[in-house]
């Protein structure tokens, strides 16, 4: 066992790849998601589980989207959850290094996901003047998610030097 952690430094000292000291997120400065994101060894990782969108019309019927919003009303309530998390572990939306997004086809659009709504509530986190940082991601279109009228869920990781 102890074989590939030998192999591995000797293998990053073979190719001279500089140790690195911070999370690095590759890519070109315009994108809106990271490439790729660097977590260096001896970093603290926190795996914040999918969130859904909290209700935010009180009178409308259960499971319906005016209970829950349009794509950019959900994205940006599960953000300010996933922020709220990320907060009582001591971390912040900038230490995001993975993300995953789960949109449900919105009727309105024809049964296609809002891609620009989800895109319009994540940028008010992430790729700002104040919080620079953008977490590699991916965004997929799912058939449905845990209650009718949901159209948004997201899991992040996030990383932070102890």
């Amino acid at each position: 066992m102890r074989v590939l952690p030998a192999l591995l430094s000797l293998l990053t000292l073979g190719f001279g790849v500089p140790a690195i000291a911070q999370v690095i997120h590759v890519g070109p400065p315009a994108a809106a998601i990271a490439s790729a994101t660097v977590v260096p060894t001896g970093y603290g990782v926190v795996y914040v589980s999918g969130q859904t969108p909290p209700p935010i019309n009180a009178g409308a019927p259960a499971g319906t989207a005016p209970e829950f919003g349009d794509t950019k009303t959900q994205t940006l309530g599960v953000m300010k959850k996933i922020q709220d998390l990320l907060t009582a572990q001591g971390l912040t939306m900038g230490d995001v290094v993975m993300m995953r997004v789960y949109l449900v086809g919105d009727p309105a659009k024809g049964g296609k996901m809002d891609f620009a709504g989800m895109m319009e509530g994540y940028s008010q986190f992430f790729g700002t003047k104040d919080q620079p940082n953008k977490p590699a991601r991916v965004t997929v279109q799912v058939a449905s998610l845990v209650a009718p009228g949901m159209l948004a869920e997201i899991e992040v990781q996030a990383a932070k030097k102890p």
